[in-house]
């Protein structure tokens, strides 16, 4: 695994752009057109769960130390026209899906990290991790309601404790990624390990095949 942070102060300055490669140097970080700022000064970018989420994570692990948020034009949060506007590989952009299924009555949840090549194995991999007999992407309303964020924007970072969060080993694996915010306004950049230390946390996990292209 890639153990390595986003090293951002003051203004960025590194392109990434859609080799996706490139990497932090002193002036901070830059991928694509996404002018990243540290996301611990900046909570007004995030959504309150998430900005009080990363606050308690900073402290504990030194991988959320370096999250980094750029604002966007909220009408190009969706994956394909956000990658397409901001310069953004897609290799680089992750996206967190909430999964769900019932077992004797009891629904229960997940939130998976893909990469945005790839999809959640719903009805596979994650079926059998939830143990439900069918799985199927939680409605937008209560994914909303639920996780307070909005859709669009949902991130690993600030979900409900009881909801395990599994990340895809692909992802794990990168530097850094980008992905929702909370809020469809903006964008995090957030390293591997910090996700992977996230899915560590409660029943969640990394888990190779958790993807399929």
């Amino acid at each position: 695994m890639v153990q390595r942070g986003i090293h951002v102060s003051g203004h960025a300055d590194v392109g990434a752009g859609r080799s996706g490669h490139g990497g932090p140097d002193a002036d901070g970080l830059r991928i694509g057109r996404l002018d990243l700022v540290p996301a611990s000064t900046h909570p007004e970018l995030l959504a309150d769960p998430v900005a009080d989420a990363l606050a308690v994570a900073a402290r504990e692990h030194s991988s959320f130390a370096d999250v980094a948020v750029a604002a966007i034009d909220p009408d190009l949060a969706d994956t394909a026209a956000f990658c397409a506007a901001y310069d953004v590989a897609l290799e680089l952009s992750a996206n967190c899906v909430v999964v769900a299924g019932k077992r004797e009555g009891e629904q229960r949840i997940a939130a998976c990290v893909v990469l945005a090549t790839t999809r959640a194995d719903v009805n596979g991999v994650v079926k059998r991790r939830l143990d439900v007999r069918k799985a199927s992407f939680l409605s937008m309303d209560e994914a909303v309601a639920l996780s307070g964020m909005e859709y669009g924007g949902i991130t690993p970072l600030g979900l409900p404790a009881d909801w395990p969060i599994l990340v895809d080993a692909a992802v794990a694996e990168l530097p850094w990624t980008i992905i929702g915010s909370g809020v469809r306004r903006s964008k995090i950049a957030i390293s591997g390990m910090a996700l992977a230390t996230l899915a560590a946390n409660g029943r969640g996990g990394v888990i190779a095949g958790l993807a399929v292209g």
